[in-house]
């Protein structure tokens, strides 16, 4: 019982070194790796390479692949260009199995004491304290390693006659035993989530002699396989273009493994010579064995990738005739486009997901705005309701995009984050609420436009082109305010949005003191004039929503409303 507690604690404490190396390592350079990758696959070699690097250094293929998937929602990148970047995390991905290898080869614990006083020093002083975060990390993994090494040795399986009986019952030159253990790796790893422990497991097996080289191999190709299966679960309350990617990225595996059964034992007996050692033999090295894994991982993977990286073209035809658009996908029933499935894995990560999604309240809300625009003209009463119905519609997705993006960014928040990341998510929490407010002021407009109709108001034709005139400016305002929310901050310049908001700030002044000349004037009656400038001072005023977005994103803490 202590064994198996033993063998179950270092798994545990593996999984757990994987996730706060790779989050350390995200938080360290997280926002250079997506601006990277968005940068570097301007064709499919160059995405296969950027891929590969990305994972290399966060040390996750999972936080690799939500970014690539968010990149293509957001179209910033193909979905060509996405399958050949999750091909290169394949290859990255490789790089744990080597660490691993490594760990079994001599004792790894002894490098950890000193990473472990580093890091707890970096942490405790506050400098660098990222830094001491990934060290942890990589302390806690090795640490992990050494522990399953000297657990395997103390379960000396080899010598449990009635475990060795049950292996050797299976036949390694039985291709019904490779399809078995494929099939037991698949099923493992789907059920731990974490393909980097069921390797070290495989290892611990193999480097013991409780199951051969060729069982091994299976049960790595079973992980590959095991791997992408939580991706596509999880992707299926997700959008379409998300579950082509992470189909592309199951595609990708299955394909690799079918063809490497058609060639099994001479690939084998190829990893093992590149290794030095013989598959037949009946004692085999424990660090050969490890070695052997590694190689065949990495091996299967390169491969795999120079086979179909000249298939790209035909793996995204096939992905998008296997998966269709869900009906009414692109309708306004649709609320949330980036994060309505459980991909989020890292809050690094999560947080671009959330500003992609603020940026589609955006483009909601100015469509309102075009909607308001649209009403003021009609003049029959069905088209006018039926208008607006849809109106009111939009102002309680508004309501329901303010709430679940507040949720979402409350759960990205309980996690541990870096100071840029939490003043981010204080920003995107603001953009928001202000968003909300632009949808109100839209909805107010449509209300007042359905007043004046049942008031039988008429405006003249200088109240109607004052009114199409400062709409048309916070339209523009809008306008200025998605190109900002859609782009990098550091490369927009806030001086467009005031110089709008100020035009809004004018005109309303200006009409203003043109609604009281016409008054005195008797140009229009005091009930048209009341609904005008109502109309007038509403505008202003999402004028002023629309500000807050813009200095919230900017990091701008002065508040123009009221102005």
């Amino acid at each position: 019982m202590l064994i198996a507690l033993k063998l179950l604690g270092s798994i545990a404490l593996l999984i757990y070194g994987m996730k706060v190396m790779s989050e350390a390592l995200q938080k360290m350079a997280g926002p250079q790796l997506r601006h990277l990758l968005g940068a570097m696959t301007t064709n499919r070699f160059s995405g296969v390479t950027t891929g590969a690097l990305v994972t290399v250094a966060v040390q996750s293929s999972a936080a690799t692949t939500v970014m690539t998937v968010s990149f293509v929602n957001a179209a910033l990148l193909t979905l060509s260009q996405a399958i050949s970047v999750i091909m290169g995390a394949n290859i990255g991905t490789t790089l744990s199995a080597w660490i691993m290898s490594a760990g079994f080869s001599f004792n790894i614990t002894n490098l950890v004491w000193g990473a472990f006083l580093i890091g707890i020093v970096l942490i405790q002083t506050g400098k660098h304290r990222y830094f001491g975060d990934f060290l942890f990390g990589l302390s806690f993994l090795l640490f992990a390693l050494g522990l399953l090494s000297a657990t395997g040795r103390e379960m000396d399986l080899a010598h449990n006659q009635a475990v060795v009986d049950f292996f050797a019952s299976f036949d390694s030159g039985n291709y019904l035993t490779v399809l078995l253990f494929l099939l037991i790796g698949t099923v493992l790893t789907f059920a731990v989530q974490s393909s980097a422990a069921l390797m070290a497991i495989t290892m611990v097996l193999c480097s013991t002699g409780v199951i051969t080289i060729y069982q091994g191999i299976a049960l790595v190709m079973g992980e590959n396989i095991g791997t992408t299966l939580t991706a596509n679960i999880a992707a299926m309350s997700a959008n379409t273009q998300a579950r082509r990617a992470a189909l592309a990225h199951l595609l990708f595996n299955v394909f690799g493994v079918l063809w490497i059964l058609c060639l099994f034992y001479p690939f084998v007996r190829m990893i093992c010579h590149i290794v030095g050692m013989d598959p037949a033999a009946e004692h085999q090295s424990p660090v050969q064995l490890s070695f052997a894994l590694a190689t065949f991982h990495t091996a299967f993977n390169v491969t795999n990738t120079a086979i179909l990286i000249w298939f790209i073209p035909q793996i995204e035809k096939l992905v998008c005739h296997l998966i269709r658009p869900k009906k009414g996908e692109d309708d306004e029933e649709v609320r949330l486009k980036f994060i309505r499935g459980g991909l989020m894995k890292t809050p690094e990560i999560s947080i671009l997901q959330a500003q992609k999604e603020i940026a589609v309240f955006g483009e909601r809300m100015q469509r309102m705005i075009g909607m308001v625009d649209e009403l003021k003209d009609i003049q029959e009463d069905t088209a006018f309701q039926k208008l607006f119905d849809r109106i009111a519609k939009y102002e309680d997705i508004s309501d329901n995009m303010e709430n679940e993006i507040g949720r979402y960014l409350g759960q990205v928040g309980d996690a541990h984050l870096s100071d840029d990341s939490k003043g981010k998510i204080r920003s995107m929490l603001r953009q928001i609420g202000e968003l909300e407010s632009i949808g109100d002021g839209c909805f107010n407009l449509a209300r007042i436009l359905k007043r004046k109709r049942e008031n039988d108001a008429v405006f003249t034709s200088d109240q109607e082109a004052g009114f199409s005139r400062i709409l048309s400016l916070v339209n523009e305002a809008a306008t200025h305010m998605n190109m900002l929310l859609s782009g990098r901050r550091e490369e927009y310049d806030i001086d467009d949005s005031e110089a709008a908001e100020k035009a809004i700030n004018e005109c309303r002044n200006e009409l203003k003191e043109k609604n009281i000349q016409d008054l005195d004037n008797h140009s229009y009656g005091y009930q048209s004039s009341t609904v005008y400038m109502d109309l007038v001072n509403e505008c202003e005023k999402t004028g002023d929503y629309i500000i807050n977005v813009v200095e919230a994103r900017m990091g701008v803490a002065r508040n123009v409303q009221g102005k």
